[in-house]
């Protein structure tokens, strides 16, 4: 028997066989028969592994669980991006690595940035062995390997994006990288780009149209992440624009799902936050969940279980815990419209707040905002009066562990299951009802048609950019997925219209898309990455600061400084691993850390 050494990336590290999960930060050295694993079962079986990080979690049992490598990215994009608060309660220490990371003060040995790192590259190392395993084997027709190496590959770039979008210079690790090689302490001293960019489009060119398994990448999902790639890259190199434009352009006309279901909008902006829709015609890729498997709500949404209202009373609400990931007022307020065009005041939204119930108690009596709203809103941010899924009206106080001035009046509802759906949707077997089958959507069509708008203004088209826009909002529009009372009529003044108005200049275009995804992905982890590759993020989040330190005690003090907060530290034990024997690290930490 000839044992095969596995490396996950500076520390040594065994998968043991396909998606079991290990303490990440052990260094034993293992092995395992290499006949187990060079045939097409146990190929296909490390593919298996390889897609089972996708999901964010790593070891559910571990002191922070997955909430740092969560699939959605709730801390990283929403809560350092404006849209939403740590939430809980101040007052404790729970989870306060999150509060550092909110208030821009984490350091090199933060945990939850440490657990990010540990699950992108142990996903990497489980994709580099499915290559270096069917390199071996002998078994595999030509067929499976380009659809296994085209998954591999689509695997691979998916992790080192994540990476990239976390600490812009990270090490890219291939198949070649091994421990027997002794090419393991490697830098961090350029952008891995072209890379990524190779993974995604080899990705692209071998992998079928239609898969038979649901949740797998296909083609177009690979189409879809190196179109991602050109726009991240877009503002320092707008030649990437224009090679993402036929990208986009062939996933909006000829794109499917890996079901073989052509890319389209859900009919109702909710149905892709229902799990009954996951999946779904709007799903580009997603990260499966599921419940009541015998993982005891391990393989459901564990990253996103603290996101629910706080509730002592299990009954009346849902989730059991914790009241973390309270929406901003700065987001709420994003969703007020004009009151004759139903559009957004770009540059006004946030000098006169949405009314909240802000300090008073949930026996008090209360009127919500009256003015026009987004439909959107009330999807998004869970606020006393309006309903809450089919849990009745939010109630405002009774659902807030932490109340007045550190985190606000709203909860968070997109990750939330309906009542009807309990135990069926949820897992019984865990702690808390918040374990649930619902997908995470990393990408959905209504991202894809918005890169497109985006892509055509840059280039020059501003016209061709607002259509896409309009196709958006189109879809919000329409009054049949608007929140309603339970006397069937809007739960709010509804009032959204579409652009018709040529834009003034390629400036005013580029305002309107960046605010229209704010409005249309908010509290979905994008939007912190979307302000750094845009170049604005300085800007944005020291407006935001300047207001919410007047209303949120917790940001006073706060501010994010340029050239330092656009990217997170490096996992301080990650740089000390990568000295070789010269005991001199081969990566760098980044600037202002």
């Amino acid at each position: 028997m000839k044992a095969v050494k596995f490396i996950y990336l500076l520390i040594i590290w065994l998968p043991l066989l396909f998606s079991c999960k290990k303490d990440l930060d052990q260094e034993p050295i293992g092995s395992v028969d290499e006949t187990k694993l060079t045939n097409k079962k146990g190929v296909e079986g490390l593919l298996i592994g390889a897609y089972s990080l996708v999901d964010g979690e790593t070891d559910p049992y571990s002191p922070i669980f997955g909430y740092g490598s969560a699939a959605s990215n709730w801390v990283y994009g929403s809560i350092c991006g404006t849209e939403a608060y740590k939430g809980s309660d101040l007052n404790t220490q729970d989870q306060i690595e999150i509060l550092y990371l909110e208030k821009f003060e984490a350091v090199p040995i933060n945990g939850y940035i440490a657990q990010k790192w540990a699950l992108v590259y142990a996903g990497v190392q489980r994709a580099n062995e499915v290559l270096r395993m069917m390199k071996k084997a002998t078994d595999i027709p030509q067929e499976d390997q380009r659809r296994i190496s085209g998954e591999a590959r689509f695997l691979r770039g998916y992790y080192h994006f994540e990476a990239i979008k976390m600490w812009q210079k990270v090490p890219y690790v291939d198949e070649t990288v091994t421990y027997d090689a002794g090419n393991y302490h490697l830098p961090n001293d350029t952008l891995i780009w072209g890379a990524i960019e190779n993974d995604f489009r080899y990705a692209m060119d071998n992998l079928p149209t239609k898969m038979v398994a649901v949740g797998r990448c296909n083609k177009y999902a690979a189409e879809a992440y190196l179109a991602k790639a050109y726009i991240f890259q877009g503002k320092s190199d707008p030649g990437k624009f224009e090679k993402a434009k036929p990208l986009l352009n062939d996933l909006i006309t000829n794109g499917a799902t890996a079901g073989g279901i052509p890319y389209a909008l859900l009919p109702h902006y909710s149905d892709n936050f229902n799990l009954q829709y996951k999946n779904s015609s709007e799903s580009v890729f997603a990260a499966q969940m599921s419940v009541n498997d015998g993982a005891e709500g391990a393989n459901g949404n564990f990253g996103d279980v603290l996101n629910y209202p706080y509730q002592p009373n299990h009954d009346d609400a849902p989730g059991v815990c914790c009241g973390f990931f309270q929406p901003s007022q700065y987001l709420v307020n994003h969703y007020k419209t004009d009151v004759v065009t139903g559009l957004p005041d770009l540059d006004h939204f946030n000098e006169v707040p949405v009314k909240s119930d802000e300090g008073l108690l949930s026996t008090d009596p209360f009127v919500p905002y009256d003015g026009p709203l987004d439909p959107r809103l009330d999807w998004t941010v869970g606020r006393r009066g309006i309903p809450y899924l089919d849990w009745g009206n939010h109630p405002g106080k009774d659902w807030i562990r932490d109340f007045d001035w550190a985190f606000g009046p709203y909860s968070p509802i997109k990750n939330t299951y309906y009542k009807t759906q309990k135990e069926h949707y949820t897992d019984a077997s865990f702690w808390s009802t918040g374990t649930v089958a619902n997908n995470v959507n990393l990408i959905r069509f209504a991202d894809v048609l918005l890169w497109a708008a985006e892509a055509e203004i840059e280039t020059g088209n501003p016209e061709k950019g607002r259509e896409y826009i309009n196709k958006v909002r189109a879809r919000a529009a329409d009054p049949s997925g608007w929140v309603r009372k339970s006397d069937g009529q809007p739960a709010a003044n509804y009032h959204i219209g579409i652009y018709t108005n040529t834009w003034a200049n390629k400036e005013s275009a580029l305002k309107a898309l960046r605010y229209e995804r704010m409005l249309e992905l908010g509290m979905e982890g994008h939007r912190f990455f979307d302000l750094v590759r845009w170049g604005i993020a300085n800007e944005e989040i020291n407006a935001f600061l300047e207001k919410e330190k007047t209303i949120r005690n917790v940001l006073v003090g706060v501010d994010f400084t340029k050239g330092v907060n656009e990217y997170f530290p490096i996992p301080q034990r990650q740089i000390d691993l990568s000295a070789g024997a010269d005991g001199v690290p081969k990566m760098k930490q980044n600037p202002g850390y």
